[in-house]
């Protein structure tokens, strides 16, 4: 009887002891379980705000090609006036001065025209070329997530 009460705490005390380790085990996994829940909802959060800026910065890529589409046929026809009055130039000019003074105005206004042009195509090349770091940035951004 003595062995078997000694056996019996014995037994008790290793019960108790491994169900003192496995609780602690289940704390700390349930701790790690929470911090990597914690962790991934933040993820998602970062993720849909990159999404979302990512829509943002397409729509205005969409802008901008639109826009880029619509001034491309003005330049062009920029460039064509421009060169016709560059062939009529190197002509031998028979005309007075009143013309000559308004064919050098509409020079000029042509001139200026193509300048502010080339401004803003050089603007929309910049704009284009920062959506696309900023697409590149979110894509590595996006592929480290995962």
């Amino acid at each position: 009887m003595a062995v078997q009460k000694l056996r019996s705490g014995v037994i008790g005390r290793i019960a108790r002891l491994i169900d003192f380790r496995i609780d602690e085990r289940l704390r700390d996994l349930n701790g790690r379980v929470n911090d990597l829940e914690h962790a991934t909802a933040d993820h998602r959060r970062r993720l849909d705000g990159a999404e979302s800026g990512l829509e943002h910065a397409r729509g205005d890529l969409r802008w901008t090609r639109a826009e880029l589409d619509r001034l491309i046929p003005s330049v062009a026809a920029q460039e064509a006036q421009l060169e016709d009055l560059r062939e009529s130039l190197s002509l031998p000019v028979h005309a007075d001065k009143p013309e000559l003074a308004e064919a050098r105005s509409l020079i000029q206004e042509i001139q200026r025209q193509h300048a502010q042009i080339r401004v803003r195509l050089a603007g929309i090349a910049r704009y284009e070329d920062r959506l696309r770091r900023i697409e590149d940035r979110q894509r590595d951004t996006i592929e480290q997530a995962q």
